[in-house]
């Protein structure tokens, strides 16, 4: 992601104030900037980088920040800056798996106005909402939902029903998606192909708001939500036409140590036909809580293998966060 400073969208891209029904520049300044420095040392390094820069919301009067979980995870250091350029050092409180939120708390004053959450059930496709980034107006763009539908990642990741929006934000990590009310109904998480009117073009997609109220209270307490983690293969899998494909492997993890290949196939889990990869992480994850045993059946180079894995909690090969 390029400098907050380096770009502007075009005027016509931009919402204007007058034309919103709520305050914009409450919602604007809302937004800060983030961002989290990562030991060489930590287990995602290779994958997310030692410096991670994105957005995040305040959502809570104490400054409470709500951004994209992988920003955050195993940082040493993260700071917040404000629209107007005062940065406060913040603490890690969560990352939460299932639904990919991250909360920081700021270890100083911010003074920055909370933005009000509301729901993904309020909009529908088609509809005009603001991706808002840090940076101001500048960076807050003017674009519309483009679907509502599943999405489910290779790092073994699945919503039931994301929000994808077009055209893109380029600064989409941690940016807030607004509806028509000045609310808040969803973090940006990914910069995605979309399909708009016949044309495939780029758009973001984004984990709604919804998925927050559930488990923020739990998050707030403990650092985690309350419910037993999920079981967790360490393996990196891509979903190819109806083939789900692994595509690499995470070191040291429960699918590298059962002896599961790159280009292996994934047909069955625990008996059952496997047909697209949000199937198969929910069949996987139905066996039950992290380190149960998981049968997998694979195909490799045209030979059928059966191996069973013994699946392990994420969050243990993760760094935790540490105060200062």
């Amino acid at each position: 992601m390029s400098k907050p400073a380096e770009w502007a969208f075009p005027e016509e891209l931009q919402p204007a104030p007058e034309s919103c029904a709520f305050d914009l520049g409450r919602v604007l300044d809302a937004l800060v900037l983030l961002h989290a420095e990562v030991p060489e040392d930590a287990f995602t390094a290779d994958i997310l980088g030692t410096e991670r820069v994105g957005n995040g919301v305040v959502i809570g009067p104490d400054g409470l920040v709500l951004t994209i979980g992988y920003l955050v995870t195993e940082a040493r250091r993260i700071w917040l800056t404000t629209n107007k350029g005062t940065a406060i050092e913040a603490f890690p409180l969560a990352y939460d798996f299932a639904t990919g939120f991250g909360l920081v708390q700021p270890l100083g004053r911010l003074d920055l106005p909370a933005l009000p959450r509301g729901s993904s059930a309020d909009c529908a496709v088609g509809d005009e909402v603001l991706l808002v980034g840090h940076g101001g107006r500048a960076h807050a763009l003017r674009t519309r939902i483009a679907d509502k539908r599943e999405f489910a990642g290779y790092w073994e990741y699945v919503l039931d029903e994301a929000i994808y929006t077009a055209p893109a934000h380029p600064q989409w990590g941690g940016a807030a998606l607004v509806g028509s009310a000045g609310q808040l109904i969803g973090i940006g998480s990914l910069l995605v192909q979309e399909a708009v009117d016949g044309e495939t073009v780029q758009g973001n997609m984004i984990v709604p708001i919804d998925l927050l109220e559930p488990i923020i209270a739990d998050l707030l307490r403990s650092g985690q939500a309350d419910r037993p983690p999920r079981p967790w293969l360490g393996m990196y899998t891509t979903q190819t036409g109806a083939q789900c494909v692994v595509a690499g492997l995470a070191d040291g993890g429960p699918a590298q140590r059962a002896g599961v290949k790159q280009g292996d196939h994934v047909v069955e889990v625990a008996g059952e036909a496997v047909t697209s990869l949000g199937d198969m992480f929910r069949k996987v994850w139905s066996i039950g809580p992290a380190g149960s045993e998981i049968p997998l059946t694979l195909v490799r180079d045209g030979a059928v293998m059966r191996t069973r894995l013994r699946s392990a909690d994420r969050g243990d090969f993760l760094k935790k966060p540490q105060l200062h």
